[in-house]
């Protein structure tokens, strides 16, 4: 206590108001900053030029690189969910092996991903027309009996449509969803068209160049929710999301930048697309803009106002960085496809404004393989117009019907009620 002016004042609350305004300012300074507002990384994905005789070393090398980059995001306050690896095309190193030593090959690829938990795309197994169907059958077989193997097959690119690669797609989707474990091997293949190499994002990514390099994919429909929550006119919800996302890439950029001076690994840029995670939902960020659900009037305009402020973002860009509307994956659109308010040929619509395809969506069991044909030749032939990257991945679940639900134990992927194909 005190004396002032003849009286006796307690400072004692205003010591312990002084102590905790102190505590708290310092643990804004000591806590990463916006903590909560910051987008996780979906994955560091390196790139390898793999060589069958000396896998395992390959293998070790890189993940030492990439659990070190994950440590260093981790530190700067952005947590990183996965690591991953992509190789070369696979039929580039299983050239001269017999089918049943490139089998052998990959499962014993797949023990080593699995033992040291990591994701590994072996990219695609068609490029072109020319391509031998072969390599797609040894991909149905790979994938079938795998969990951490992932691959896909190029069903369109700047020469058009590949007629050949659409019917070995679709006969790899009805394989997988009748010989691997609940038809999952579906959630590792995708059919894809324009997607550029070094995409970070599976099951799309590939490369074709020296190897050596890495590339950021980020979770951030947070933060999409999160500056369409407010209502503003369309213009000035573009420039906040510029200014949201673009100073979280700018973060990004200057960690993997750093990375690839002090280890020598390239970094070769960022894939912005908005990637929800179940709870996170890209459904419901839109409707913060619509102010009405997902697939009313203005979901249209709120994916391409997406897509327009991702362009600008001023950082290296790979990949899609276009809206990514996962079915599956996001719990919002789970509940609309369940309800029969979301179609393919919706979220087709949205992807010609720079969405990035069909995206886990669940399918009868009994879907034919020229049913497949025809929504995988849509996606190619949308991609081939607009010369922009789709992909396609599709889940049939065996024994299912319209009206089923799912039964997926996948802890990433929510479960929803199957829909009639058109």
């Amino acid at each position: 206590m005190f004396r002032h002016s003849g009286s006796t004042v307690n400072v004692l609350p205003f010591l312990w108001q002084a102590l905790f305004l102190a505590a708290f300012l310092l643990a804004a300074v000591v806590a990463p900053a916006d903590a909560q507002g910051k987008p996780k990384v979906r994955t560091i994905t390196a790139f390898i030029r793999l060589d069958a005789a000396q896998y395992q070393q390959q293998i070790s090398d890189t993940l030492k690189m990439l659990r070190n980059a994950r440590s260093r995001f981790g530190l700067a306050g952005y947590e990183v969910q996965t690591i991953r690896i992509t190789t070369q095309p696979f039929p580039e190193y299983t050239k001269g092996m017999s089918k049943e030593a490139a089998l052998g090959f990959f499962r014993d690829l797949e023990s080593l991903a699995k033992k040291e938990d990591v994701s590994i795309s072996i990219g695609p197994a068609l490029m072109t027309e020319k391509d031998d169907p072969a390599q797609a059958e040894l991909l149905r077989e790979i994938l079938g009996s795998a969990s951490h193997l992932y691959g896909s097959i190029i069903v369109a690119g700047s020469d058009g449509v590949h007629v050949k690669a659409l019917h070995e797609a679709a006969e790899t989707i009805k394989y997988l969803a009748d010989q691997s474990d609940k038809g999952l091997g579906n959630f590792r293949f995708a059919a894809i068209a324009n997607v550029p190499a070094y995409t970070p994002f599976y099951p799309a990514s590939y490369h074709q160049g020296f190897g050596h390099q890495f590339a950021i994919a980020l979770e951030s429909a947070n933060v999409v929710a999160a500056a369409m929550a407010v209502q503003r006119d369309t213009e000035a919800t573009r420039q906040v999301l510029i200014s949201e996302l673009g100073r979280h890439a700018q973060a990004v950029q200057d960690i993997g930048s750093k990375i690839d001076q002090e280890t020598g690994w390239s970094y070769m840029g960022i894939d912005l697309s908005p990637a929800p995670m179940k709870y996170t939902s890209i459904g419901s960020a839109i409707a913060g803009f619509t102010g009405g659900r997902f697939g009313s009037s203005g979901t249209l305009t709120a994916v391409a106002t997406i897509t327009s402020a991702l362009r600008d973002i001023v950082v290296t860009k790979v990949g899609y960085t276009g809206v990514m509307m996962p079915v599956l994956e996001d719990t919002r659109l789970a509940q609309l496809w369940g309800e029969g308010a979301l179609t393919i040929d919706q979220l087709l619509g949205y992807s010609a404004v720079c969405g990035t395809g069909l995206d886990t969506i669940p399918l009868p069991g009994d879907v034919s393989t020229q049913q497949l044909e025809r929504i995988i030749g849509d996606v190619a032939t949308l991609s081939v117009k607009l010369t922009k990257p789709l992909s396609a991945r599709l889940l049939p679940v065996a024994g299912a019907k319209a009206g089923d639900q799912t039964t997926f134990d996948d802890p990433n992927l929510v479960n929803t009620v199957i829909q009639a194909l058109p």
